[in-house]
């Protein structure tokens, strides 16, 4: 069964024809593929290493609920949505 385009999967429809025809591996070929932190080890300790601790840690993580109302309005600001948030409550709250 042959797999369809679906739109919005993070690939454009051009990518998919680029690859839409490649053959399934057989068996053999599976038996000989290497795991990927093995074929590319640099980029998969890159992809692994993350953010990493911060130098001075400045800010604490805390589960916090909101509206939604609220988060859709921030989130509707663009990247940078939860900054946003920290400085109206240190305005707010007066913190410097």
């Amino acid at each position: 069964m042959a797999k369809t385009f679906k739109p919005g999967k993070g690939y454009s429809r051009k990518d998919w024809d680029a690859v839409a025809d490649n053959p399934a591996l057989t068996k053999e070929q599976m038996s000989k593929a290497m795991p990927f932190a093995d074929a590319l080890p640099e980029l998969a300790a890159s992809i692994r290493r993350g953010r990493g601790p911060n130098k001075a840690p400045t800010k604490k993580l805390v589960s916090l609920r909101l509206s939604g109302q609220v988060i859709e309005k921030y989130k509707a600001g663009g990247p940078g949505w939860q900054s946003r948030i920290d400085q109206d409550l240190r305005r707010i709250n007066k913190i410097k």
